[in-house]
């Protein structure tokens, strides 16, 4: 009593208490994928503080400056789908760490580029290495942890050092960019992927027995690829051209095209699907991952937008903007670890709605913001309840949506999952920018904006009840997956 079998990630039996306590392996695995997924979305911020810094030396124009941040994001996101089902396919152990050894090779290069063009390649480069790396991460421990406390505190560590990558990117950029050079932003991730290529090879199992069979479903990620990318384009040119404008329509009108096309394809015409048709059908899994899109929208966009207040209202430099963050950070991460524990209490549903609340109330105390307000009465307080919010929220969603799935479709949902996120924030920060740059002043630009992110919020909660009960939805899982 008091303990049950679960596999370890060898294939040998391990016991895991009903508390979530860890055997040593399962630790050992779950603090590679951590230091994984904390330099993918690391990267994705890290950057934003050292444009000026890469302006100066390389010779960037302005538009040309804007993708070495936006050619990361744009692929990142175009083939999380795909990099999610090639740990289906081919292995859980190749596909983690060819992702790592392809985002580690490309950050030595783009480190080291003399010129525009080829840092720009190299981050696009990363962004392919993070669209593989990202959904590994996450199936590696869905197919460590058997469902239960050990993989809800799992997912909960998980969920608190993605936070910290997210929030710590600004605060790293400063630090390395100030004390070194912009260059190391890219270069410290070739000694941390040497060492996490390493362990993977040495912790990880053989795929041999693990890969599921059947080739890959070539058309769905083509369709896939071009629908989701094309989608994050035509939003992005939203921004500079508006939404009428003809690249962000032409943009819209071929991911719209090509997402139908994906649509038809893996239902009718594919044995073995890219995205299975059978899991979307799954109530946990498309209103999980609805939830999901909703909180993208509300929190990603949330870094951008304070940062923008704290640099252009408040004029901190980038390092005293990132120590400004610390607050969400650590706020965050105690949330985090909070949520397994509370979870225990609310259920996933539960949490869900309480946390999206809470995110809104946050929000809302946020939107008081003004010209006049310093970082003591206009930041920390809303800091701290939005955090919260953010920090609870995550574990659940996640928890959700890798419920009840069989291993060899674990990646296809860790895939969906993360393409989910990610199409939230994209979709969320151009929406809000058009909102800020409406005529109305500068107060009313920031108001509004936390307002609409209140909104989405409570849309968060409102989604979260279509979720099933805990016991209605293992009923559910279970017959579907027959």
């Amino acid at each position: 009593m008091g303990q049950r079998e679960a596999r370890a990630a060898d294939g040998s039996v391990d016991t895991e208490k009903e508390t979530g306590a860890l055997v040593p392996r399962q630790a050992a695995l779950l603090w590679l994928a951590c230091a994984a997924q904390f330099m993918v979305v690391l990267d994705v911020s890290v950057v934003n503080v050292a444009l000026p810094s890469i302006q100066t030396a390389l010779g960037f124009d302005a538009a040309g400056l804007q993708w070495v941040v936006g050619s990361y994001a744009l692929v990142f996101a175009g083939f999380l789908l795909l990099g999610g089902r090639l740990a289906d396919l081919y292995g859980r152990r190749r596909a983690f760490v060819w992702g790592l050894a392809l985002f580690s090779v490309s950050s030595l290069v783009g480190g080291l580029a003399t010129g525009p063009g080829l840092l720009i390649a190299m981050r696009a480069v990363q962004g392919l290495g993070a669209a593989v790396l990202a959904p590994a991460t996450l199936t590696i421990l869905t197919t460590t942890f058997p469902e239960g406390p050990g993989r809800t505190k799992a997912l909960a560590i998980w969920t608190a050092v993605s936070s910290a990558g997210g929030a710590a990117g600004n605060l790293i950029g400063g630090v390395l960019t100030d004390a070194l050079s912009w260059r190391w932003i890219l270069l410290i991730n070739v000694p941390i992927g040497t060492v996490a290529v390493l362990a993977a090879l040495r912790l990880l199992p053989s795929d041999r027995s693990r890969a599921v069979s059947g080739r890959l479903d070539v058309p769905g990620a083509v369709l896939a690829t071009l629908g989701v990318t094309a989608l994050v384009y035509g939003v992005n040119q939203a921004g500079t051209q508006g939404w009428t404008g003809a690249t962000t329509l032409t943009g819209l009108a071929v991911s719209a095209v090509a997402l139908t096309a994906f649509a038809v394809t893996e239902s009718r015409y594919t044995a073995a699907p890219l995205l299975p048709p059978r899991l979307v059908r799954l109530r946990p899994i498309w209103a999980g991952n609805v939830t999901m899109l909703l909180a993208g929208g509300c929190f990603i966009p949330m870094w951008y937008f304070l940062s923008l207040y704290m640099q252009e209202v408040l004029h901190y430099g980038a390092l005293a903007a990132g120590v400004g963050f610390l607050p969400h950070t650590l706020v965050g991460i105690a949330a985090a670890r909070l949520a397994p524990a509370v979870m225990e209490r609310t259920g996933a549903r539960g949490l869900i709605v309480l946390s999206a609340v809470l995110s809104a109330v946050g929000f809302v105390w946020q939107s008081s913001i003004s010209t006049d307000s310093g970082y003591l009465d206009g930041l920390l307080g809303p800091a701290i309840v939005m955090s919260a919010g953010m920090g609870l929220l995550i574990t659940p969603i996640t928890t959700t949506v890798t419920s009840g799935i069989r291993e060899q479709d674990a990646g296809a949902a860790s895939g969906l999952m993360n393409t989910t996120r990610q199409l939230g924030g994209v979709v969320g920060l151009s929406a809000l920018v058009t909102l800020a740059t409406a005529d109305g002043g500068p107060d009313l630009s920031y108001r509004a904006v936390f307002v609409a992110t209140a909104a989405v919020c409570a849309g968060v909660a409102v989604m979260a009840l279509a979720l099933p009960a805990p016991q209605e939805g293992r009923d559910e899982s279970v017959a579907m997956q027959r």
